[in-house]
């Protein structure tokens, strides 16, 4: 139980620098800049992260409570019993609603730049804060309805692990269709284009999500479809942490990239201001030839 103890303190570690980068970009999401379409996406992201964090950190002082501080306190038990069974299913929700936001920034990327007077002048006003709330509250009844099958010993396993594995592979397939086109559209048109920095750290984002967080949720999955498959829990749990707690620093190195100071470079790569000149209102319709003069990026 040592080496334990000594992961989970590693781990906690990890958990605490990611929730002060994130809590940076809530700070300056939710109080320091307007917000466009997309910084809307990022901010729900950054909460989503938050949340998974934090609901590990809990579970470690939970562990280390009962492990070194309270060891003979069997009435902490039930209580802590009830909690390692429901963690699982909400860290499926943070990390399922990343994988969504992911998807949704993509999309409306692609969109952006392939129609870009179309995307201007029907895209509805609100439909980012509509698109997160259907995906916080979709995949959060969804997991509930998992949870409540668990407590009162209903036996859909297979039927819910199928279900997660669709909704992972379309959004996946979508997100990566989504880049690749928007990638070709601006490299390889008549009109080559530079990649905008909000745009560049996306990417960076939706790379290290299959690489770190996408585990995560086959970790959830493969085990339900296949008894006989195990997995290392403590490599898998790394790299989810790592996934929550990468974004912020990939907001500071692309915002900081070819400048001087790094002063404000986290706010400089979530905003649009710079990119492509002075931004349009959204949903106004006039001559618009492609996504730098669109004021996209």
């Amino acid at each position: 139980w040592i080496n334990l103890l000594v992961l989970l303190a590693f781990l906690l570690v990890i958990c605490v620098i990611g929730m002060v980068g994130n809590g940076i970009v809530l700070w300056f999401l939710g109080f320091q800049m307007k917000r466009n379409p997309f910084t809307i996406y990022i901010l729900n992201l950054a909460i989503a992260d938050c949340c998974l964090l934090l609901l590990f950190v809990l579970f470690t002082l939970a562990h280390f409570y009962l492990t070194i501080i309270c060891y003979g306190l069997k009435s902490f038990y039930p209580f802590f019993n009830k909690f390692v069974e429901a963690a699982p299913f909400l860290s499926n929700i943070f990390v399922l609603s990343s994988l969504g936001l992911l998807t949704a920034i993509s999309a409306e990327r692609s969109v952006s730049v392939i129609f870009p007077i179309w995307y201007r002048c029907h895209r509805p006003k609100h439909l980012s804060g509509i698109v997160s709330g259907v995906l916080w509250a979709s995949i959060g009844s969804f997991m509930l309805s998992i949870y409540l099958c668990y407590l009162f010993r209903q036996r859909y396993g297979t039927l819910f692990s199928s279900v997660i594995t669709v909704y992972s592979v379309i959004l996946s397939v979508l997100m990566l269709i989504s880049n690749v086109s928007m990638v070709i559209r601006l490299r390889c048109g008549s009109q080559r284009r530079s990649l905008g920095k909000l745009y560049v750290a996306v990417v960076l984002n939706v790379i290290f999500f299959f690489a770190f967080g996408m585990p995560f949720t086959l970790n959830a999955v493969l085990p339900l479809l296949h008894n006989g498959i195990s997995v290392n829990q403590g490599v898998v749990l790394l790299l989810a942490l790592l996934n929550s707690s990468i974004n912020p620093v990939i907001y500071f190195l692309v915002g900081s990239w070819r400048q001087r100071r790094f002063q404000g470079s986290i706010k400089v790569a979530l905003s649009l201001r710079g990119e492509g000149g002075r931004e349009r209102p959204w949903g106004s319709c006039g001559r618009v030839s492609g996504p730098r003069q669109a004021g996209l990026w």
